[in-house]
C-alpha cells in the first residue's frame, strides 16, 4: 500500500493511475520525479508508479532536456587521474568489467561510453598536442580524456545539455598530464557532426565518437536534427554526411573510431554496426581495425534466462569500434582476389530427440568458451537453440585446395537424407586465413544459401561462420561481407550475430601496443539465419 503524496490518501492500487485519475497528469510526472530525485531505484519506481524504464526515460528528458540516470550533478570527490594498472588494448575484443570512474568520469549520461575506449584510442592514434574532434561529446568522456594526456579537443553536441554536462566535466586541473607536457583546455560548442564548417579542412588528427543508436536511446526531447530520434534508414543517410564531413576534415593518414552497435526488432537482428562501416567505407574511408567491445552484466538467469529459450534470442552483448583511416593521395580499397580452388564437405547428423533444455545454454550474443572446447560447445549451443528435436542437421566444412584442384558440391541434390532444421557452415576461421581464399569462400557462402531452398526445413536455419582477415594493413571485414551477401536472399533473414571467443585471447604479452601494431584477431563470428515461410523484400531491413 502506498501514500498519495498529494491528498495523503492510502492507495491499494496502482499509485501512477491513482494520481492521473484524482489530480491530473503534471502531478503524476512531478511525483515520479520527485521520486527519482530522491534517490528511489528505477525498478522500484517501476512497480509504485507502474511505469516502464523507457518511460522514466522520457519524462526525465523532457523535464530536463537530457537523458541521465541521476537529477543533479553528484558531488564527486576526485581520487585518481588516472585508471591504476592500465594497459593498452592488444586484441579485437575490449572487455572493461568496471566502466572506470577516475577524474570526473561518472556514468549519469545514459548510452555514454567507457572511458578505457576513448583513452585506448587517443593513446593508440594520436600524439601529444594533436587534435581531437568528438561530434557526439555527449557527457564529455572523450573530453576529458584529450584534456588529460594532452591532446587539443573540439566538443561538439547538438544538446546544449550534453555542452553544459561537458563544460561541468571540464571544470578541473590536474597536476600534470601523463608524459609531463602542456595541459590543453578543450573548445566545447553547440554543433551538428553534419556540419563542420568551423573547422579548417585536413586539420584534424583523429576523430573519436559514440554516435546515437537510430533510436534505442533518446538523448534530447525537442533539439533538431537529433539523429537519436530517426528511424535507421533516415539514421544511415545523416550519417553519410557525417562521413562526407569527417572526410574533409581529416588529415591524410587520420583516424575516425567510432562506436556502435546493433538493435532487434520483432526478434531478428537489425545489423546497425555492419550498416554503418559500409556507409563510411562507401565515404572513401580505409577499416584499419575492427573491434568488439564486450557488454557485461548481460548473462541471464531465471525469467530471462526461461524467455530466451522459449522465444529463440539473445541479448545483445556485444558493440562495434571500427577504426577508419583517411588514406593518403593514390591509396585506395583493393578489390578481392581473384577465385582459388576450394572444397566443402557435408556432413548430416541428428538432433537430439530431446534438447538440453536444462544445459547452461548460452543467451548473449557473446558466447566465450575455453580455447580446448570452443569447437564443441560452439555446437552444442547451435544445435540446441536452432536444431529442431528429432530432426537432420548438416555442417558443411570449408577448406581451400593448395593444390588448386577444387572437390566441391556440385549441386543441392548431394545432401542425401535432408531437408535439415540447421546447416552449419564452419571452417573460416582457417579456409580464409589466406586472402587468396576469401572470394572462394563468399562463392561458396551464396552456393549455399541458394541450396537452402531444398536444404532447409521452413522456419529452419543457416549459421554461418566468419572470421576478419587482414591484407597489407588493411581488416576485411568477412562478417559484413557474409550479411550483405546473404542479404540478397528473400527466403533468408538475419536472426543472430553471436561473437565466439577463446578464452585466454584478450591479453597478449608478446604484442606491444602502439599505432603501427595490429591488434590481435580474437574474435569470430556465428551468423545465423532463418529461413521464412513468407519471402521479405530484400532490403538492410
Amino acid at each position: 500500500m502506498n501514500t498519495c503524496p498529494v491528498c495523503g490518501d492510502f492507495v491499494q492500487q496502482n499509485l501512477g493511475a491513482h494520481l492521473r485519475l484524482k489530480h491530473g497528469e503534471e502531478a503524476f510526472r512531478s511525483a515520479v520525479l520527485k521520486a527519482k530525485a530522491a534517490g528511489m531505484p528505477d525498478a522500484e519506481i517501476g512497480a509504485v508508479f507502474g511505469i516502464s524504464f523507457r518511460h522514466l526515460e522520457q519524462l526525465i528528458t523532457e523535464t530536463y532536456g537530457v537523458n541521465v540516470s541521476s537529477l543533479g550533478r553528484p558531488r564527486k570527490k576526485i581520487r585518481a587521474w588516472a585508471p591504476s594498472q592500465f594497459r593498452e588494448e592488444t586484441t579485437t575484443v575490449w572487455s572493461f568489467k568496471k566502466r572506470g570512474d577516475w577524474a570526473t568520469h561518472d556514468g549519469r549520461y545514459r548510452g555514454n561510453w567507457s572511458p578505457y575506449i576513448p583513452r585506448n584510442v587517443i593513446l593508440k592514434y594520436s600524439r601529444p598536442g594533436d587534435l581531437v574532434l568528438d561530434y557526439f561529446v555527449g557527457g564529455g568522456t572523450t573530453a576529458v580524456e584529450a584534456k588529460l594526456l594532452g591532446r587539443r579537443c573540439i566538443a561538439i553536441d547538438i544538446n546544449p545539455q550534453a555542452i553544459r554536462m561537458t563544460q561541468e566535466n571540464l571544470s578541473f586541473q590536474p597536476p600534470q598530464i601523463l608524459d609531463g607536457g602542456p595541459i590543453y583546455e578543450p573548445e566545447t560548442r553547440v554543433g551538428d557532426a553534419r556540419d563542420l564548417s568551423f573547422i579548417e579542412p585536413e586539420s584534424v588528427d583523429l576523430i573519436c565518437a559514440h554516435p546515437p543508436y537510430a533510436g534505442i536511446v533518446r538523448y534530447s526531447a525537442q533539439v533538431e536534427g537529433d539523429l537519436s530520434s530517426l528511424p535507421i534508414p533516415q539514421f544511415l543517410e545523416e550519417m553519410g554526411k557525417v562521413a562526407r564531413e569527417s572526410w574533409r576534415v581529416l588529415k591524410p593518414g587520420g583516424k575516425c573510431v567510432l562506436l556502435v552497435g546493433d538493435s532487434r526488432r520483432s526478434r531478428y537482428i537489425l545489423p546497425i554496426g555492419f550498416q554503418l562501416i559500409r556507409v563510411f567505407l562507401n565515404a572513401g574511408f580505409l577499416l584499419r581495425e575492427l573491434v568488439i567491445k564486450r557488454q557485461h552484466n548481460c548473462k541471464t538467469t531465471g525469467f530471462w534466462y526461461a524467455r530466451s529459450l522459449n522465444y529463440n534470442f539473445l541479448l545483445l552483448a556485444h558493440e562495434y569500434l571500427p577504426v577508419f583511416e583517411k588514406p593518403a593521395e593514390g591509396v585506395a580499397q583493393r578489390d578481392l582476389p581473384s577465385f582459388c580452388a576450394a572444397s566443402w564437405e557435408l556432413r548430416q547428423e541428428r538432433v537430439p530427440p530431446e534438447k538440453e533444455k536444462g544445459a547452461d545454454l548460452e543467451t548473449s550474443s557473446v558466447w566465450i568458451f575455453p580455447a580446448h572446447l570452443c569447437e564443441s560447445e560452439t555446437v552444442r549451443n547451435l544445435v540446441n537453440r536452432f536444431g529442431a528435436e528429432g530432426t537432420s542437421w548438416a555442417r558443411i566444412h570449408f577448406s581451400p585446395c593448395p593444390s588448386g584442384e577444387a572437390v566441391s558440391l556440385s549441386d543441392g541434390e548431394s545432401a542425401s537424407g535432408g531437408p535439415f532444421s540447421l546447416v552449419y557452415v564452419y571452417g573460416a576461421s582457417g579456409g580464409t586465413s589466406s586472402r587468396s581464399c576469401l572470394r572462394a569462400f563468399l562463392e561458396m557462402v551464396d552456393r549455399v544459401a541458394e541450396y537452402c531452398h531444398r536444404w532447409l526445413l521452413p522456419g529452419g536455419f543457416l549459421a554461418i561462420e566468419a572470421e576478419d582477415q587482414r591484407d597489407e594493413g588493411l581488416l576485411l571485414p568477412v562478417g559484413l561481407f557474409v550479411v550483405e551477401r546473404l542479404n540478397r536472399f528473400a527466403h533468408l533473414r538475419l536472426k543472430e550475430i553471436v561473437i565466439v571467443v577463446p578464452e585466454g585471447l584478450n591479453v597478449s604479452d608478446e604484442l606491444q601496443a602502439g599505432p603501427q601494431t595490429p591488434l590481435r584477431i580474437a574474435h569470430r563470428y556465428l551468423l545465423a539465419f532463418h529461413r521464412e515461410d513468407q519471402p521479405r523484400c530484400v532490403s538492410w531491413l
